[in-house]
């Protein structure tokens, strides 16, 4: 964590052409939507891998999965998984399936720890998603409360957070992967959770995330959703799911807020 906590904001690493590519040909959404969500937001429910960093940007997601499917085969339980979920290429698919079929079994634990160790390790070479640190310390200073809902493991965002010093805007709340995968999103269970803890209504919190599990998730918990979408393929994939507010960037949110903050 030290060498993310030694860069500088705002940090782009490899980004800046899909970014470009994506601002240039995406329609922004109305400016009156993005004030009007933010505005209404007294607690922000962020999700972690997207919004506020790329975990697998340097120790490859689909690396990981495919080593959880080898592991499995490697123990003759090829067939737990369909084929569709073995190609899936994504680690929360793999694990949810097997839990699906041996729920609460020590298969599932040994799975699970082996896919919070490939998270702890990389969260050592995550990037952080541009313009998040800033937004999440200006956010918590003018008095909004956030909160992280993710499948991945709290021990993990917990140690990428206090990398990043950022950990302090945050604690304790932190809702990540507990031994119920079957309530991993789209089940609301990590925001529903979030939103007890802080005693807060669904319609004054809003959700930030980058894939369609995280916009299911806060739909069915009642909460506003904020959609981030890195390239126009990513900004796609939330659309037809749905999400109609999805930016390219955290920075036009960063500078509502830090335009309200001088009014």
């Amino acid at each position: 964590m030290t060498s993310d906590a030694a860069r500088t904001e705002p940090v782009t690493h490899g980004t800046e052409d899909d970014q470009k590519n994506f601002e240039d040909a995406n329609e922004p959404i109305e400016p009156r939507t993005l004030e009007d969500l933010v505005k209404g937001a007294r607690v922000v429910l962020w999700d972690f891998d997207g919004p506020l960093c790329r975990l697998f940007a340097g120790h490859s997601a689909e690396r990981v999965a495919r080593e959880l499917v080898e592991w499995l085969e490697g123990r003759g339980l090829h067939g737990l998984l369909t084929e569709t979920e073995r190609e899936s290429l994504d680690p929360h698919v793999v694990l949810r399936a097997v839990d699906r079929e041996h729920p609460g079994s020590d298969l599932v634990d040994e799975l699970e720890a082996r896919l919070t160790q490939e998270e702890v390790l990389a969260a050592s070479s995550a990037w952080p998603t541009p313009y998040a640190d800033p937004l999440i310390r200006t956010w918590t200073a003018v008095g909004t409360r956030p909160a992280i809902a993710t499948n991945n493991s709290p021990r993990v965002v917990r140690e990428y957070l206090a990398g990043r010093g950022l950990l302090g805007c945050f604690a304790p709340h932190v809702y990540g992967r507990t031994q119920q995968l079957s309530r991993l999103k789209p089940d609301p269970h990590c925001v529903d959770r979030a939103l007890n803890a802080m005693g807060a209504a669904p319609g004054s919190a809003l959700a930030i995330g980058d894939t369609p599990s995280d916009f299911h998730a806060a739909t069915a918990a009642g909460v506003p959703f904020l959609g981030y979408a890195r390239n126009g393929t990513r900004r796609k994939i939330l659309q037809a799911a749905g999400a109609t507010a999805v930016l390219p960037s955290l920075r036009p949110v960063l500078a509502l807020i830090r335009t309200a903050s001088r009014a």
